[in-house]
């Protein structure tokens, strides 16, 4: 077997492959003397059909299989041997005149050839990072919501200016029928708190829908609809007051600390603002650390200039699939992938040329991380390292986890190459701040 490659550009080359018959002739051969000494053939003994009745029924079969066995080993070989890099699969040409009843063949097969070029990580215009802070009125506001959450419920006979109601909205036309609790901090409506206020125990209330919550999602579950019809619903529902309750804040105690945070993790309220700034700075570190991984991405795609072998991968999308696409339609998916295909090789070219690798104690490691911090959901704040090391064994275990919690490893590793190496500039906002600025 002889092959030999092409360049036609930077970005295509073909393959040409020369198949001897002395490349697979003796194999052929030996399946088909298998096939004989176990065929069942009406007229004959297993074992004595003529080979040439075994060759006219299968010879062909087994020749095509073997001859395309040996493409694919040996173009997977030499690929790595030349040290191509490919962007997809070898695709063959059309050969109108081709002969499989000859002795030797000959194959063709394109391939489309990944781009070279420079990854520029300083670029000229500087990236934001965001420092996100929790200020005092965001600790207040936690403060006092834990403080409710876990405060006692102290029953009313009239409705205040922050009391909870129990009872039940009705709308007959729409079918309404549902009991809920209605937190007069929650709603939107200047009308429907003064209607609600000074109300007691049995009393009825007309609410309009529209703006009635300050939150959008609460109303479905409030009237106990679907959220697709909630939407811009307009109309009147009765509301029948059942339980009137002030919800009277907890006392900041060692009782509550220790239910929030352990037994003697945190001893006042000090600590507890504290710990509170603590962990939401690092749920709003994962916040910004993805926006600037999405902005970096973004940038780099932009700046990163190639050409890639267009035409080619058109093609090879085509026959790529579970079924087959037409031009047009591998035209619209090029389209639609091109953008994350360049960032592919702009990764594989940051990851090739820094050094960036995973190796399978820091895997394991990630993964018990990433098993701790989901325990702690659950309350098991400090499990033991073997319990720990055994559920890692067993999620390492699944191939599809391990390339998952891979690519989330790689992130980071990119992430902190980016903190690193890129132009970047840091601008302190607090939580609300960067909403605005990110999401308008």
């Amino acid at each position: 077997m002889n092959i030999t490659k092409e360049q036609i550009d930077s970005l295509n080359a073909v393959l040409k492959v020369d198949i001897k018959k002395e490349d697979y002739h003796e194999k052929v051969e030996k399946i088909l003397k298998d096939y004989r000494k176990n065929a069942n053939i009406p007229g004959f003994r297993k074992g004595q059909v003529p080979i040439g009745l075994i060759r006219k029924q299968y010879g062909r079969a087994v020749l095509v299989d073997e001859v395309n066995k040996l493409l694919q080993d040996n173009l997977n070989k030499y690929l790595t041997e030349e040290k191509l890099d490919v962007l997809g699969n070898p695709l063959p040409k059309q050969q109108d005149n081709f002969n499989w009843d000859a002795d030797d063949f000959a194959f063709e097969f394109e391939l489309g050839l990944a781009p070279e070029f420079e990854v520029p990580l300083k670029t000229k215009k500087a990236i934001t990072h965001y420092n996100i802070v929790a200020d005092k009125k965001m600790i207040d506001d936690q403060v006092l919501r834990i403080r409710k959450q876990y405060g006692k419920l102290v029953s009313k006979q009239a409705v205040g200016e922050n009391d909870e109601i129990n009872g039940t909205f009705t709308n007959e036309q729409e079918e309404i029928d549902n009991k809920a609790v209605l937190e007069l901090s929650k709603i939107k409506s200047k009308k429907a708190v003064t209607a609600l206020k000074g109300k007691a125990v049995g009393d009825t209330v007309t609410l309009k829908t529209k703006g009635l919550f300050k939150e959008d999602y609460l109303l479905p579950s409030t009237l106990g609809i679907p959220r697709e019809r909630a939407e811009d619903l307009n109309i009147e529902v009765s509301f029948t007051i059942e339980e009137i309750n002030e919800r009277e804040p907890a006392e900041l105690n060692q009782e509550l600390f220790d239910k929030l945070f352990g037994e003697g993790n945190v001893t006042s309220e000090k600590d507890m603002r504290e710990k509170i700034k603590a962990d939401s700075e690092a749920q709003f570190q994962q916040q910004s650390d993805q926006k600037l991984l999405n902005d970096v991405t973004e940038r780099l795609i932009e700046t990163t200039s190639f050409d890639l072998p267009t035409e080619f991968l058109k093609k090879w999308m085509q026959t790529t699939g579970e079924k087959p696409l037409s031009a047009e339609e591998a035209n619209d998916e090029f389209e639609r992938t091109e953008k994350g295909l360049r960032y592919q090789l702009i990764e594989g070219k940051l990851i090739t040329e820094h050094g960036l690798e995973i190796q399978f104690d820091e895997l394991k490691e990630f993964a018990k991380g990433f098993i701790r911090s989901q325990m702690a959901q659950y309350g098991q704040v400090n499990p033991k390292e073997e319990d720990l090391d055994n559920i890692a064994g067993r999620v390492l275990g699944n191939q599809e986890e391990v390339k998952r919690l891979s690519e989330q490893l790689m992130s980071q590793k990119l992430l902190q190459l980016y903190k690193e190496k890129a132009n970047l500039k840091t601008k302190e906002v607090n939580y609300d701040q960067f909403i605005k600025e990110v999401y308008g």
